[in-house]
């Protein structure tokens, strides 16, 4: 009987069985895994081929959700969402998606088409094909052409300045053009 990397002999039975030699097996040296460095969005980029962002959560295309956003990361829409979004980041509306409610973020990215209110603390971007129907108040704002907006707009104002009233001849709507 033979024993794990044995051979018996085949001229004598009962023999001892003769030791196999065993050639031994290179093995390449493990190696860690090369990491791989998320690619980020370049303003040369259409919004719709943008690679994620670290600590980005997307609502695909095709999907609907109704209900509310709260949190710090960013948030890229590109399916329809109803409801309120509360974000401490950016957050982009992809062009072909749609949001109908409020929005609260940082920046806001519009691509494609909000119904509701939007307050960004830091700047809203309008791409050509952005729309809102709706009131904005950012700290600034950009508009591509071929955008469309409709609703009151306020921007350029540090925080605590839209506070402040009016002097009272601009509230009455009588203040002379300079």
């Amino acid at each position: 009987m033979a024993l794990f990397g044995q051979q018996a002999r085949k001229d004598e039975p009962g023999a001892k069985p003769e030791p196999r030699a065993e050639t031994p097996v290179e093995r390449a040296p493990l190696s860690a895994p090369t990491p791989v460095e998320p690619l980020r969005r370049t303003e040369d980029k259409p919004m719709s081929v943008m690679q994620p962002k670290p600590s980005e959560s997307v609502l695909a295309a095709g999907l609907t959700i109704e209900g509310k956003i709260e949190g710090n990361g960013n948030i890229r829409v590109a399916g329809r969402f109803k409801g309120t979004v509360n974000v401490k980041g950016e957050l982009t509306i992809e062009p072909g998606a749609a949001l109908d409610g409020e929005v609260k973020a940082e920046t806001v990215l519009v691509g494609g088409e909000v119904r509701g209110h939007i307050v960004a603390k830091s700047r809203v971007e309008f791409k050509e094909s952005g729309t809102l129907i709706g009131d904005l108040k950012a700290g600034s704002l950009t508009v591509a052409a071929g955008s469309k907006m409709r609703g009151k707009v306020e921007f350029g104002w540090k925080e605590g300045e839209l506070e402040a009233s009016p002097p009272a001849d601009v509230a009455s709507g009588s203040a002379p053009l300079r």
